[in-house]
C-alpha cells in the first residue's frame, strides 16, 4: 500500500468516473454522497482506520455512482483493487482479511439502514455522535443532516432540544 496525503475538500472518487483504489484511512474522515435532483446527499462517513471505497469501480471496475470527499486534511493507504486482488490470490490469510473487511463494511451499512427506520431522528443523531463524535469538528451540520435523512432546520431543533 501507498502512503497518500489529501487536503480537506478534496474529492477522492467522483461521480460518474473509475476509482478502483481501497483507502485505508490513517487520519481524517471522509464522506460519501451523490446528487439527485440537484439534492446532495451523503451516505456514510468514514475515519481513522475504516476503510472507504466506491463498491462500483473496486468491484466491478465501472462508473462511481458516488463521489468521494475529504472532510478534513487526510493520511491515508492506498491500494488498486487489481493489486489487492493479486494479494489475495497469494494468500488465503489476506484473502479472508478481505473477506472480513467486506463483512465489516456490510454489516455497518446494514446497521444503519435498519437504524433510518427509527422513527426519532434524534435517536439516530445520538447514536451518530456517541460512535463517531469528531464528526461535529469536521464535517458542516448540513452533511450530518443529510446522512440522518433530515433537513438541517430539523437537525438544528434535535440539537438545541438535547441542550435544554
Amino acid at each position: 500500500m501507498k502512503e497518500v496525503y489529501f487536503k480537506k475538500k478534496e474529492v477522492i472518487v467522483r461521480e460518474g468516473s473509475r476509482n478502483t483504489n481501497l483507502y485505508l484511512i490513517k487520519k481524517g474522515i471522509w464522506r460519501a454522497h451523490y446528487l439527485k435532483d440537484g439534492i446532495d446527499t451523503t451516505i456514510w462517513f468514514a475515519s481513522e482506520g475504516e476503510a472507504a471505497f466506491s463498491i462500483w469501480g473496486y468491484a466491478d471496475n465501472s462508473y462511481s455512482q458516488i463521489s468521494i470527499e475529504v472532510m478534513s486534511d487526510s493520511i491515508a493507504y492506498c491500494i488498486s483493487g487489481a493489486k489487492l486482488n493479486e494479494l489475495y490470490s497469494t494468500s488465503v490469510g489476506l484473502a479472508n482479511l478481505g473477506r472480513r473487511l467486506m463483512e465489516h463494511q456490510l454489516l455497518t451499512t446494514e446497521n444503519w439502514l435498519i437504524s433510518a427506520g427509527s422513527p426519532k431522528a434524534k435517536e439516530r443523531y445520538l447514536t451518530l455522535i456517541k460512535e463517531t463524535p469528531e464528526l461535529l469538528q469536521y464535517v458542516p451540520l448540513k452533511y450530518i443532516a443529510s446522512y440522518l435523512w433530515i433537513t438541517p432546520q430539523s437537525l438544528s431543533r434535535i440539537r438545541a432540544e438535547i441542550k435544554k
